[in-house]
């Protein structure tokens, strides 16, 4: 026999043990007992379930109470008493532009002549006044303290509704 031959022979010889040792004796038996298990698989296993408790509702007595997730509201201030001292002047004539309320008025532009800043006004009637630093404007018996290229600065005279007055400042901007 040649080399190549006694090779292929015992190649052979090592696959057929490799192959013979997959076999299993006792594949009959294991086929019987997989057949059986198929026809009756037997009664499924109960699982225990545990037992739920009654429910039972507690009182709850702390509703009245403020919530920890809302923020305490800030103390309300008293409005301040104000001045009798600072009243408006009744007797004075009142001005065109002190019978609206200052959202009916509208700045339409500024102007200066001779150094003097002026502004110009627009009436809800479609009305333009031109008013300077000392006019009067606005329900809230407004006096104008300063012009500028872009706004008019007012100090306001209203009521605390105490009894007295108080002063505010209120600004009106071109484009608003």
């Amino acid at each position: 026999m040649s080399r190549a031959n006694r090779l292929s022979a015992a190649l052979a010889v090592v696959l057929l043990l490799g192959l013979s040792g997959c076999s299993d004796p006792q594949l009959g038996m294991l086929d019987r007992e997989l057949a059986e298990i198929r026809s009756n698989p037997g009664a499924t296993p109960r699982v225990e379930l545990p037992d739920i408790p009654d429910y039972e509702a507690l009182p709850y007595d702390e509703a009245d109470r403020r919530s920890p997730f809302i923020a305490r509201l800030p103390e309300t201030e008293q409005p301040p008493r104000g001045s009798e001292e600072l009243a408006p002047d009744l007797t004075r004539p009142r001005e065109p532009l002190e019978a609206y309320g200052l959202g009916q008025l509208d700045l339409v532009g500024t102007l200066t002549h001779g150094g003097q800043p002026s502004a110009l006004v627009r009436a809800p009637s479609g009305t333009v006044h031109r008013l300077r630093v000392g006019n009067h404007l606005g329900s809230d018996f407004g006096r104008i303290v300063s012009i500028t290229s872009s706004s008019v600065q007012l100090i306001e005279v209203v009521p605390t509704g105490r009894g007295g007055w108080i002063e505010r400042t209120t600004q009106m901007t071109l484009n608003d």
